[in-house]
């Protein structure tokens, strides 16, 4: 039985659009955005709202310490790297470091990939100049295109459409892979297959080879192994682009009520968290669980406020704070944002993400990160939230299935020099499959000491 939507609440989802929304690109056609946006209307749905729900428990279930949350993928996707390898490698990467997690700590790890919709990127100016030429800024695919050029960077509204088609083409190799039996715990050690020598790599094999024995035990005791054959993986990216986010909103048949079914997941960036702004309006209109990120700037009251707007009911499971204060100041900054919040009384799930409040520039003239320092904000959330007893609940963190060298260190200690060999990002550096396992294996320490 479907339920009526309420006119007033349908209506509320277009209240954005008179207020200021930051980050946005300049459409210079807005007939053609407006075709586009009809368009993207009509669409089918990419996710839908039950599957929201379904993570909006998972999620309560990482706030209370009952499982640990995983977010990863690429910065910034592009759709010319959307190809079947890329994204089987990225899956597979991120099912490798669950693998970890979940045997090292005893606990269930909620999936996520920034993917299927990871196409808009904030930039701290509009415009770049090289030489004499300034030309509009790259805000991803999905706005325009990378090569400096007036052609290519000229926002154009068509790339919305291509976002779609290309978020749909991934989210159905995801569920393939996801349902089909690659997800099987039967084929852990498969998932290591074609990677070259490496300490995290023998250390996986040897949680595979257990895993293998554990498997054989419970099957010889008669239990359904074949239930071990899937995994539920959720879609999640940071909801930037308004004229995308707000077309791909459903009004769910069952509840009346609205799901921005572009992904499962939204989360709001730090450039864009105003309180009086177009996102967290919008975003405290839509039934999906949120993230809100909040860096060094953040104090107590901002979170609090925020929860005010975006769950005022204090529903659990519905606010993740992902916080990104920075290696040096994660220790001193993160304890008082905690407090503030644990004493609101309303649940949340903190989540870490070591990567953006850690980035340098190489010698070689890279924009890079440490692994070092990812590793130590890591620790450092950890040591904020058991000196507070508190639960930290997850990690969310920008990584690639290949071995690209955009980070510095970790155990094949890539160097300023070695950043070149294959430093393949367009925006910001990732880690690659050989350091987000070095990652989860540290993780794995820092949960059983928790």
């Amino acid at each position: 039985m479907s339920v009526e939507p309420d006119p007033r609440v349908v209506e509320g989802l277009d209240a954005w659009e008179g207020l200021t929304a930051l980050q946005q690109p300049q459409w210079p056609d807005r007939a053609e955005l407006r075709r586009v946006r009809d368009r993207l209307a009509a669409v089918p749905p990419l996710v839908f709202a039950g599957e929201a729900d379904a993570l909006r428990a998972q999620l309560a279930a990482a706030s209370r310490g009952e499982a640990f949350v995983l977010q990863g993928g690429d910065c910034a996707e592009t759709f010319a790297e959307s190809t079947a390898d890329n994204i089987r490698n990225k899956i597979k990467t991120i099912l490798q470091m669950a693998v970890v997690l979940t045997y090292g700590a005893s606990m269930p790890v909620v999936k996520m990939g920034r993917m299927a919709g990871q196409y808009a990127k904030p930039r701290s100016s509009d415009s770049e100049t090289r030489g004499d030429v300034t030309l509009p800024a790259f805000r991803g695919d999905i706005i325009n295109g990378y090569d400096f050029t007036p052609e290519a960077r000229t926002p154009d509204p068509q790339r919305l459409l291509e976002a779609y088609h290309t978020s749909a083409s991934t989210l159905n190799l995801i569920r393939a892979f996801t349902t089909g039996g690659f997800a099987s715990l039967l084929r852990v050690h498969e998932w290591n297959r074609g990677f070259t020598t490496n300490p995290a790599y023998a250390r996986y094999e040897e949680i595979a080879a257990e895993i293998d024995r554990a498997i054989r035990f419970m099957a010889a005791c008669g239990a359904d192994v074949d239930a071990l054959s899937a995994v539920d993986f959720y879609a999640c990216h940071e909801g930037l682009l308004l004229d995308y986010e707000r077309p791909l909103t459903r009004i769910d048949s069952r509840t009346g009520l609205p799901y921005d079914c572009s992904a499962h997941f939204l989360w709001i960036g730090e450039r864009t968290r105003q309180l009086d702004g177009a996102h967290v309006d919008y975003f405290s209109r839509v039934q999906n669980p949120l993230g809100v990120k909040l860096g060094p700037t953040s104090t107590g009251d901002d979170a609090i406020a925020l929860m005010d707007r975006l769950n005022p009911k204090g529903e659990p499971g519905r606010l993740t704070f992902v916080t990104r204060m920075g290696a040096g100041k994660v220790r001193e900054l993160l304890p008082a944002l905690v407090e503030k919040v644990t004493a609101d009384g309303r649940p949340v799930t903190w989540v870490c993400d070591p990567m953006h409040g850690n980035g340098i520039t190489s010698a070689t003239g890279y924009k890079t990160r440490r692994f070092s320092d990812v590793i130590d904000e890591v620790a450092g959330f950890f040591e904020v939230h058991r000196a507070l007893g508190t639960v930290p609940g997850g990690l969310h963190v920008e990584l690639t299935g290949d071995d690209v060298t955009e980070v510095l260190g970790g155990s094949e200690e890539i160097d300023d020099e070695g950043l070149a060999r294959r430093y393949e990002t367009l925006v910001d550096p990732r880690l690659n499959h050989q350091q987000s396992l070095e990652m989860a294996f540290r993780v794995v320490e820092l949960l059983r000491r928790a």
